[in-house]
């Protein structure tokens, strides 16, 4: 059974998004479904290869023990979305 969903994103992309899906004959909501479907699947985990770049970028910041990424991640989320 197919359900509806609303997505809010950068007016830019969803433009670029659609274009791409049209452009192979596809709808955006199957691109979607499709990717959400990949990154859900059961099974073995998807081993990814960091580049050069992200792996130079490694061990460059040093940051106290006691930094809490969730906490500050949360609170830069809530000021983006909320104004705050």
């Amino acid at each position: 059974m197919d359900t509806k969903l609303t997505l809010n994103m950068d007016r830019d992309i969803a433009r670029k998004a659609k274009a791409y899906a049209r452009s192979r004959g596809r709808s955006l909501s199957d691109l979607v479904e499709h990717y959400l479907r990949f990154l859900t699947r059961e099974g073995e985990p998807v081993k990814t290869e960091l580049s050069p770049r992200i792996k130079a970028l490694m061990g460059s910041l040093r940051l106290p023990e006691d930094f809490d990424y969730k906490k500050e991640l949360t609170e830069a989320l809530h000021k983006k979305h909320m104004g705050k």
